[in-house]
């Protein structure tokens, strides 16, 4: 049951890792477009994106600390924690 455990942990951490950078890659790229002074629509869309993906994403990685919690044996699994701080929200 470690084994499991400890795959369960470094997912939640990869998971954990991708959800945070996945809204800066999608801010960079709309930073490009704009420098470009190609399609200012599509970086507005873009940075609501990236706001609307890190927002989920901090939903996503809560459910998916609770889960974990629970995978490991925590049956008081609840979190009171506030995890906009993993986000720079």
């Amino acid at each position: 049951m470690d084994t499991e455990d400890n795959v369960i942990n470094e997912l939640l951490a990869e998971i954990s890792g991708l959800i945070t950078q996945y809204p800066k890659a999608i801010e960079r790229r709309a930073a490009q477009i704009q420098a470009s002074g190609k399609d200012p629509e599509l970086v507005d869309k873009l940075v609501k994106a990236a706001d609307t993906m890190r927002d989920s994403g901090n939903l996503y990685l809560t459910w998916a600390k609770h889960y974990a919690a629970l995978a490991d044996g925590n049956t008081d699994a609840s979190s009171d924690e506030d995890e906009t701080e993993d986000f720079d929200v």
